[in-house]
C-alpha cells in the first residue's frame, strides 16, 4: 500500500463549490481523488511541455476509404514510422467513412510530428490527438 500523507488546504468557499460541484460530476469518491488527479494531470502536461522522456499518445482519423490515395498513404506511412506506431484500430463506420485509431509510443517531438501529419493528410475529415503518459514517470 503507497504511503500517504494527510495535509491541509485553504481554498477560497466559491471555488471550493465548484470543487464539489465537479467531484459529483466525474463521480470521484472524495476531495483527495479529486486533488490527486488533478496533480497528475498537471504532470502529465508538463511532461510533454518539457519533451522529456518516453510519452504516448492516441490518434483517431475518420476518412472517406473510397481516397485511394488517402488509404495507401496512412498504410505506407504508419509501416515508416512502426517503431514509434503501438497499435492501429481500422473500423468501418459506414460505406463512406472509415475511423482509425492509432496509439503512438515515443519522444514527444516525434510523436507531435507524427500525428500532425498524419492529421494533414488530404482527405482526413477529422482528426484528433490525445496525449498522455506511460506512466512512468508518475508517483
Amino acid at each position: 500500500m503507497p504511503s500517504l500523507t494527510r495535509f491541509g488546504v485553504s481554498l477560497d468557499r466559491k471555488l471550493l463549490q465548484a470543487l464539489d460541484q465537479w467531484l459529483q460530476r466525474k463521480g470521484c469518491a472524495s476531495r483527495s481523488q479529486a486533488i490527486g488527479e488533478l496533480i497528475r494531470g498537471a504532470l502529465v502536461k508538463e511532461e510533454w511541455r518539457t519533451e522529456q522522456g518516453i510519452v504516448v499518445g492516441t490518434l483517431t482519423l475518420v476518412y472517406n476509404p473510397t481516397h485511394h490515395v488517402l488509404s495507401h498513404t496512412l498504410t505506407k506511412t504508419q509501416h515508416a514510422h512502426h517503431a514509434a506506431i503501438i497499435s492501429a484500430q481500422h473500423i468501418h463506420l459506414d460505406e463512406h467513412h472509415c475511423l482509425e485509431v492509432i496509439v503512438l509510443k515515443g519522444q514527444v517531438r516525434e510523436i507531435q510530428i507524427l500525428a500532425d501529419h498524419l492529421r494533414s493528410l488530404k482527405g482526413v475529415k477529422h482528426g484528433q490527438f490525445i496525449m498522455t503518459t506511460s506512466g512512468a514517470a508518475l508517483p
